[in-house]
């Protein structure tokens, strides 16, 4: 099941505001959907994504599929009610970590063969059993199994270098084969929620073009665009993220997958983007950098050792408001400390990270907040030109 109400558009540029009805629940969009690889967003409750304004979260097929294994999940029924998650999941198909297997996979006509991670099994992989896999955790979106096209070469003949054209081709075409293949079985499975396409075609618009228009023939609920943020140059990106969105159909779903910064959301948004996931905020938070309303932020910066501020001093979330919910600047005082979170991470103590996930995750979800009530409201240009000011401000 889905269904995909735009609801209003902006003149001066791609940009949308949607609503997106699952199985489990109601997706306003644009949003940006947090990353729970493993069955949990790391070091945040369920809880506290709900009342950060969360609506719907990640899961990740290959893993979950070697770690608790399918018969543990089906024992639940699926991700919903094992990780106690009742809004929408979107599980990836565990094409991206084949990819990020490089030289330990091989890729045919029919799907890929590895080595698994966890105890060296010999595995096999193919659209067909990703899509079993991903009924099984009853994901309320469903990523076809596709080929993701490195940005540098793998091959044995070019490895090192920027992938061919050639090389491009022929994943964006093996891809646009395996989506008709899942296409098939989740048919067969009779799985009730809904699979989206993923565009391919690396760094070549006209692939991109191809694969769009191949995909949109084969009518799938939604689309998403892969291949990004792979390592390729940030202009690069924008360049591919420019040319795709906006020439999906207008009247169902656009997922952007891995991508990105703040000004990455902002600018996807601009050219069309419906939803968003990546594992910056969290990875970020765990490695000491903050994301703020007036720039990025790293706790672990002497200069932060006696600073009794909070992290962002307009910021509601549990990190900097506390349980009263009321900004510093707005007179709040039941915050953490900039002198706080700088001591708990230079001793390595585990809340510490645990609230700048939580402040970052919160500010992702609150930019697309804003983002909506911009495109409700009609100053979406407004919004984005004080956005980059006030960014640019510094903390």
């Amino acid at each position: 099941m889905l269904q995909f109400d735009l609801l209003t558009t902006d003149a001066a540029n791609h940009a949308r505001r949607g609503r997106l009805t699952l199985n489990h629940g109601v997706v306003q969009t644009p949003i940006f959907m947090p990353v729970g690889t493993y069955g949990t967003v790391k070091g945040v409750l369920p809880r506290s994504l709900e009342e950060m304004g969360a609506q719907i979260i990640l899961g990740n097929t290959f893993h979950l599929w070697m770690r608790p294994g399918l018969d543990v999940l089906k024992q639940f029924g699926g991700l919903h009610r094992f990780e106690k998650w009742d809004k929408p999941i979107l599980t990836d198909s565990g094409g991206f970590q084949v990819w990020s297997l490089g030289e330990m996979r091989k890729i045919s006509e029919e799907g890929v063969k590895f080595s698994s991670p966890v105890n060296g099994d010999k595995l096999f992989l193919t659209p067909e059993i990703s899509m079993q896999i991903q009924t099984v955790l009853n994901s309320d979106i469903v990523m076809q199994f596709d080929e993701c096209t490195p940005y540098i070469s793998v091959e044995p003949k070019t490895k090192g270098q920027l992938t061919t054209e050639a090389e491009a081709r022929s994943s964006m075409e093996l891809s646009l084969r395996w989506a008709r293949r899942c296409q098939s079985e989740f048919s067969r499975l009779e799985n009730p929620n809904a699979l989206f396409g993923i565009v391919q075609g690396g760094m070549f618009e006209h692939l991109r073009q191809e694969s769009l228009e191949q995909l949109v023939a084969m009518d799938f609920p939604g689309y998403a665009i892969g291949g990004v943020s792979v390592g390729e140059p940030k202009d690069e990106m924008l360049r591919i993220m420019a040319h795709t969105p906006h020439r999906l159909p207008s009247h169902k779903p656009r997922y952007l997958m891995g991508v990105g910064t703040p000004e990455d959301l902002v600018e996807g948004v601009a050219q069309g983007v419906d939803m968003f996931d990546c594992v910056m905020p969290t990875r970020n938070a765990r490695n000491g950098t903050l994301f703020t309303r007036y720039g990025d932020l790293k706790i672990r910066n002497a200069r932060h050792k006696t600073d009794e501020r909070p992290l962002d001093e307009t910021c509601t979330c549990h990190a900097c408001a506390g349980s009263s919910g009321l900004p510093y600047s707005q007179g709040g005082r039941d915050g953490f400390s900039r002198a706080y979170l700088h001591h708990l991470d230079r001793c390595a103590e585990m809340l510490g990270p645990m609230l700048a996930s939580i402040h970052n995750l919160h500010y992702y979800l609150n930019l697309m907040r804003e983002v909506r009530e911009a495109l409700d409201a009609g100053r979406f240009g407004a919004f984005v030109t004080q956005f980059k000011a006030e960014r640019a401000r510094g903390v």
